[in-house]
């Protein structure tokens, strides 16, 4: 039995094709709508959809070097150009990653980087593309949940400083702190005691870190009204993203402007010398991803480090080794 799962050898345009052909039955509720720039977007949004994950499981050299084998198709061939780029630089951009990960470990470097922006902003993008091809024990994400009652009667940031970075490793807070900036101060899940108390200590509290030794890099994902409601509506018909939206999600996107003046208050009040924020234009999901990787690459001032050659021990033998057969009923069936 064969699969396009198992075809990474696949030229790009039968993969889209194939990608085309997949869409899920919902998607067709858009076909005939009298908005056809919207039914068009909405299909390229899939498309890109279904490239993160061909970016995840393919080599990305694949790609990259496939060259013009397409260009005979006129329609699309633009994009698919750009497409085959973007794979460039990122592969580009992830091998300064895996540098930067080697100079961390060897300088005993400790960084910190907080990626918050509204839902659907593209962050979680991003944090894959950086985690892609390190060392996962080296650079972690830490994505917390919602406090739990024990946690509430914490210090604020006292569940966030236990993920923080020993020398040698780097944390990608996927969300962090602000979370009390945002969410809570929308939802009203946090008091104007606990709002205000928030500001009285963060600057306070990041520079703490910073004179312990960490380097704290901040960046907002920056979306347009029209984008965050193409991406919801991208993420209600299509089954393998339903799980992304949740109650707090829907309700985040009745409260567009509320969230707006909470992100203006809190970029005014927190952006500080030692640890100021970036804000990434993210409309554009792969241009900024882009530009927020190479530019957290030129906030480190890391540099290549030498290694020795490293060589393959040949493997021993002995004569009274025997491997023994594995259990037919322990074999997984080869559907593919």
């Amino acid at each position: 039995m064969t699969s396009e799962f198992s075809r990474p050898d696949l030229p790009v345009g039968d993969r889209e094709r194939s990608i085309d052909s997949g869409m899920p039955p919902s998607h067709r509720a858009f076909e005939g709508s009298d908005d056809e720039a919207a039914w068009q977007r909405l299909q390229q949004e899939w498309i890109d959809s279904y490239d993160e994950e061909l970016e995840l499981e393919i080599d990305d050299r694949i790609v990259a070097d496939r060259g013009d084998a397409q260009q005979d198709e006129q329609s699309g061939a633009s994009a698919r150009e750009l497409r085959q780029r973007y794979f460039r630089e990122l592969l580009r951009l992830q091998s300064e990653l895996v540098k930067l990960q080697d100079w961390v470990v060897h300088s005993r470097h400790k960084l910190v980087v907080l990626f918050e922006g509204r839902d659907a902003a593209g962050k979680g993008g991003v944090i894959k593309r950086v985690t892609q091809r390190l060392n996962p024990r080296i650079c972690r994400v830490a994505a917390l949940p919602a406090p739990n009652d024990r946690e509430r009667t914490q210090w604020y940031f006292q569940r966030y400083a236990a993920h923080l970075p020993a020398a040698g490793e780097i944390v990608l807070f996927d969300r962090s702190w602000y979370n009390r900036a945002g969410v809570e101060r929308v939802m009203g899940f946090c008091t104007d005691e606990e709002y205000e108390e928030f500001f009285r200590s963060v600057c306070d509290f990041e520079r703490m870190l910073v004179r312990s030794g960490i380097q704290l890099v901040k960046y907002w994902f920056s979306i347009t009204d029209e984008e965050q409601h193409l991406r919801f509506l991208s993420r209600i018909h299509d089954p393998l993203k339903q799980w992304k939206l949740s109650p707090m999600d829907l309700e985040s996107r009745r409260r567009w402007e509320d969230y707006t003046r909470a992100k203006e208050i809190m970029l005014d009040r927190t952006h500080i010398a030692e640890a100021p924020w970036w804000v990434v234009q993210a409309v554009d999901k792969k241009r900024g991803r882009l530009n927020c990787i190479a530019h957290l690459l030129e906030q480190v001032p890391y540099r290549e480090v030498a290694h020795p050659a490293i060589v393959l021990p040949r493997r021993e033998y002995h004569e009274d080794y025997v491997r023994k057969p594995v259990p037919a009923q322990m074999i997984v069936p080869q559907r593919y």
